[in-house]
């Protein structure tokens, strides 16, 4: 109690967290969805003192349809009309300036929507071929179901006047997610009166209620890129919350029976490796051919369920991961990118439920479910040996996923997968063996949650597994034999008006293994058990377990020109999901307060301005102060498209327990930090873009860096984007060593080594995507990278709390240059619906030299490539 006492007490900071920024408005081309989270619905919610309640009714169908983009069957002729649309952009609740009819249909296999789009210069509006989710400038409608009528979740679907899909799911009333894809038909057609929309959506595609007279929650969207406009049925005010919650109700579908459909897609790859080598590598003669087949299932369980299956997946066709170098004692952090695990991640989702917007100040919220654990390089240490084979990832031998509502009130998300035990195959003096290096591992995860009193109140639950099966004894010590964690989430709404949200989650965790794994478990950087200094923990060498625990609550101001934010949260010394999920650090104590005010007033300059303050402090269980800091954001939007955003951070003096890795506290010396972001109009043309941050300390540390870009739209079908992006870092204490000194008495038997460094860093995005029909496409993806570090002025610390050293001495070079070019190329042209063949290249080509040789030129392509062409087909089709 006295630890939180003092934390609110000193609670006087802010953050240098991402959330903590305003929301910035929607990329050109990104979901509606996302525009809408931002929007404003004139008419109000049903729930809302004011609003009203619109409805959308649909017919029967009448005869066959063709989608083909142009609605001239006779069902589109009946008087079911829905032409209700407001504008949220660029004037919030005014009338659009274009007229907009829509119309909704069924049979007994899927819905469908016809739309008319008015438009009274045909020849302005923009139809730019994409491939199938990817941004970009073009008029767009866009459809949102909410079949369970939950007002919670649902999905939307998209087609520009190109004929480019996109789709995607709603969740926590605000939340989208575009990584689903769904098999359903869309087609549009520019006309004399401006331009047309069809959609066909099979119910297999849907989870909802079975029954008679069903309600649906249902929305429309429309998007007028020359004019900046964007028109909704429905949307959110600015100074509101909700989205799926303010849908109108889809009435006349009856007597609809959930389509209890078998889809399977299976695959066949065949794929060419030519890689670098040793001489008389008996593993490796600089080329390798490999093929491969699996498939994925997906069935409807009774009318809410959905079961996803895979066997032997194959991620061929996946974008490589960007180069990085890492200096600190934290992971990196890579996306998912594999298509099983990125459709429906948004039903493991835990932790941030409820509340329409969260704000953090040095504070990350651990990722209690990170799907790249799972089929992830092996962890196991490879024997020493003149050449060896190791795999570069645990192969998956099988997974599958069962989501939707077990009762209308209740969510269910599971996930079980199983990954095959690994092996190095070693080569020395001409004998071959092998050793094991990946064990056979499961690897489950359970979600739930029930809502209460029309979504007032909710309740989640999550629990996750990593569970090993050793055939080497070896490998006891190098990995934990089980790790478990559960927790739970929630939010209440504190008033009628739901203005003011409580949210939050509280979590357990376990690992178990035997004592020389927990002993390097607890001196992990996410611990550091070990520190001298650190009198509320420390190594227990006889531990067989680790037992931890976190939580974390927002008190949320949802509504209204005035905002309030507030947090405290703590993660106990022994958590640890790292098995299964992602977690930086543990032995933390934060809290915040923070306020803002949102002018949604549009003046000459500015359509949409806000402005935020914050304050925090973080400490560790002993009670040292480990940071704390004041910080403001200033967010803007231009009438001419375009935004600029602006935050500055101050932080006085704390403490530093993870400067030493795992030595003794050290003292952090005020210092601040300044950020701005401007973009231009991204329907232009041209669109250009630049991100600048600085930091420095009285310490004499400082960071800069800058990642201006362009895009380049000369067509319909092709744009080209080139992010360059420079870092300078300059850090005068940077961690090298530490070893046994019986001399360095203050330092508890130990000298701790640092030198100044300077590290320099290069680095570039470049894409170019090329769609030639909706169906057929080729995107590329080229990152060139050096950085290069310069070690000098050798120290040592002298005291605990202190930030003072005396001159020392190492005798290894650490300087050194990294340079690498990755890349590939993806042409992939979907045959059939739902059926795709891809054409893949990769080629990585990286050098370390152990010199501060920093040069951005030709360089980059002088070491040998690796090159690696593969050719996927799969086939959708329903029994």
């Amino acid at each position: 109690m006295q630890l939180l006492t003092l934390i609110l007490s000193t609670t006087l900071a802010t953050a240098d967290s991402s959330a903590a920024a305003p929301p910035a408005s929607p990329p050109a081309g990104a979901p509606l969805v996302q525009a809408a989270s931002a929007g404003t619905a004139p008419a109000g919610r049903a729930d809302e003192p004011g609003g009203e309640s619109r409805r959308v009714r649909a017919v029967p169908v009448q005869g066959p349809i063709t989608i083909d983009g142009v609605p001239s069957e006779p069902v589109w002729g009946t008087d079911n009309v829905f032409d209700g649309f407001t504008e949220r952009e660029p004037v919030e609740g005014s009338v659009p300036s274009m007229r907009t009819e829509v119309r909704v249909a069924y049979d007994d296999a899927a819905i469908y929507v016809a739309a008319w789009l008015y438009d009274p210069s045909p020849d302005s509006i923009v139809a730019r071929l994409a491939r199938r989710d990817a941004s970009i400038s073009a008029d767009r409608f866009a459809v949102y179901l909410d079949p369970y009528h939950d007002r919670r979740s649902g999905y939307y679907f998209m087609v520009n006047a190109a004929g480019t899909q996109y789709d995607g799911t709603l969740s926590n009333d605000v939340d989208d997610d575009k990584l689903w894809d769904g098999v359903w038909e869309g087609k549009a057609r520019v006309t004399a009166e401006g331009w047309t929309v069809e959609m066909r959506i099979p119910y297999s595609q849907l989870r909802f209620q079975s029954g008679d007279a069903r309600v649906w929650g249902i929305n429309f969207a429309r998007e007028i890129p020359r004019r900046r406009e964007k028109d909704f049925a429905a949307f959110r005010p600015h100074k509101a919350s909700g989205f799926v919650s303010r849908f109108p109700e889809l009435t006349g579908i009856d007597h609809l029976r959930t389509a209890h459909s078998i889809e399977l897609m299976p695959y066949v790859t065949s794929q060419a490796e030519y890689l670098a080598h040793k001489p008389r590598d008996p593993f490796n003669n600089g080329s390798r051919l490999r093929g491969n087949t699996g498939g994925d299932l997906r069935v409807g369980i009774g009318s809410r369920l959905t079961l996803n299956g895979t066997v032997n997946p194959d991620f061929g066709q996946v974008e490589v991961d960007p180069a990085k170098v890492n200096l600190t004692d934290v992971e990196s952090f890579f996306d998912e990118k594999r298509p099983f695990f990125v459709e429906g991640a948004s039903t493991f989702q835990f932790g941030r439920q409820g509340a329409g917007d969260y704000w953090d100040y040095d504070w990350s919220d651990p990722l209690f479910f990170y799907s790249r654990r799972i089929g992830r390089q092996p962890q196991g240490q490879v024997p020493d040996a003149d050449y060896a084979d190791v795999p570069v990832a645990a192969r998956i031998l099988g997974a599958a996923k069962l989501t939707g509502m077990i009762t209308p009130a209740w969510s269910l998300g599971t996930l079980h997968a199983i990954t095959n035990r690994e092996t190095a195959r070693l080569s020395s003096d001409g004998l071959s063996s092998q050793a094991e290096i990946e064990p056979l591992t499961y690897y489950g995860v359970a979600r739930g949650q029930r809502e209460f009193g029309d979504r007032r109140v909710g309740l989640g639950l999550l629990g996750t597994a990593a569970v090993r099966s050793f055939d080497d004894p070896k490998l006891r010590d190098q990995l934990n034999g089980a790790s478990l964690m559960g927790g739970f989430d929630g939010w209440m709404f504190l008033d009628r008006s739901r203005t003011w949200v409580l949210s939050g989650w509280s979590a357990l965790s376990r690992v178990q293994g035997d004592p020389a794994r927990m002993i390097a478990v607890q001196r992990s950087s996410t611990h550091y058990f070990q520190r001298p200094d650190a009198g509320e923990v420390g190594v227990d060498s006889s531990a067989t377990s680790l037992t931890g625990y976190g939580s974390r609550y927002w008190l949320n101001k949802q509504k209204g020109a005035t905002q309030f934010n507030a947090s405290v949260g703590f993660l106990s010394p022994k958590l640890d999901l790292n098995d299964l999920g992602y977690q930086d650090r543990s032995d933390v104590v934060n809290a915040h307060v923070g306020t803002g005010y949102k002018w949604t007033r549009p003046t000459r300059l500015w359509r949409y301005q806000s402005l935020k303050a914050a304050a925090f402090s973080t400490y560790d269980y002993a009670g040292n102060m480990t940071k704390r800091g004041v910080q403001a954001t200033y967010y803007g939007e231009f009438h001419g498209g375009g935004d600029w955003s602006l935050a500055g951070s101050f932080n006085p003096r704390s403490y530093n327990n993870r400067r030493t890795r795992g030595g003794p506290l050290t003292l952090n010396l005020p210092g601040y930090s300044l950020s701005t972001y401007l973009e231009t109009d991204a329907q232009r043309r041209l669109f250009y873009f630049a991100d600048l941050s600085g930091s420095s300390s009285r310490s004499g540390s400082w960071l800069e860096d800058f990642y201006p870009g362009v895009e380049w739209k000369p067509a319909a079908t092709f744009n080209l984007k080139l992010s360059p992006g420079w870092e300078y870092l300059h850090d005068d204490a940077q961690f090298v060593t530490s070893h046994a000194d019986p001399t360095a008495v203050a330092t508890y038997g130990r000298r701790y080594v640092f030198a100044a460094l300077d590290q320099k860093t290069a680095s570039a995005s470049v894409r170019l995507n090329w769609t030639f029909t909706t169906k057929l496409s080729l995107e590329t993806y080229v990152q060139p990278f050096v950085s290069s570090a310069h070690y000098r002025d050798m120290k040592a610390l002298v005291a605990p709390r202190s930030y003072t050293f005396v001159p020392a001495t190492y005798g290894d070079n650490l300087d050194f240059t990294v340079r690498s070019l990755k890349g590939n190329a993806v042409l992939r042209w979907e045959y059939l619906p739902g059926s795709a063949l891809f054409f893949v290249w990769t080629q990585k080509r990286s050098e370390y030299e152990p010199v501060d040789a920093f040069s951005v030129s030709t360089e980059l392509v002088k070491p040998h490539p690796q090159n690696i062409f593969l050719v996927k087909a799969s086939y959708y089709f329903t029994p």
